[in-house]
């Protein structure tokens, strides 16, 4: 994940921040380095911060987080969430024009070359996106082909329905 140099670097940060050298992170560390820095957290706020971690933040799971966070990508159910807001009938299913369209219409708008690289391997049958094996895929790596199921869905059910608003 990270290299040695970088890991370093990650541990002279770590050192910085555990300033009772107890050799963990905690709330009233994260206290005085950003008092030390002109800040002036709430407590909610840092008890967020120290919340994020499932554990002691030791230099392990310091690196562990910074890896979660520089790796770019949310939890498993956070990204599977966002798409099964498109997902009418909760099948794991979408219809790929319709999310094509939303891709390119809606928010920040993706480019038809984005959506196309997006599309590009992912696990499209008979026109329906399985966003539910593309996050796993996304997250864990792409499994056998044997595998693969393909729910069976009445297309009149997932149909295309083109975005006649202006």
């Amino acid at each position: 994940m990270f290299n040695q140099a970088q890991i370093q670097e990650f541990k002279e940060a770590f050192n910085m921040i555990d300033q009772n050298r107890d050799g963990y992170i905690d709330k009233e560390d994260l206290l005085e380095m950003m008092t030390s820095l002109g800040k002036d957290p709430s407590n909610e706020y840092l008890e967020k911060m120290i919340t994020e971690a499932p554990g002691p933040i030791n230099f392990t799971m310091f690196l562990t987080l910074f890896g979660e966070k520089l790796n770019g990508t949310d939890p498993e159910d956070v990204i599977q969430n966002a798409f099964a807001c498109f997902d009418v009938n909760d099948s794991g299913l979408i219809n790929d024009e319709f999310l094509k369209e939303c891709l390119m219409t809606m928010g920040e708008r993706w480019s038809e070359d984005m959506v196309e690289d997006l599309f590009h391997g992912a696990p499209i049958h008979n026109g329906l996106f399985d966003y539910k094996e593309f996050t796993r895929t996304l997250k864990h790596g792409s499994r056998d082909k044997e595998d693969d199921q393909v729910p069976s869905i009445p297309p009149e059910e997932l149909a295309f329905k083109p975005n006649t608003s202006t």
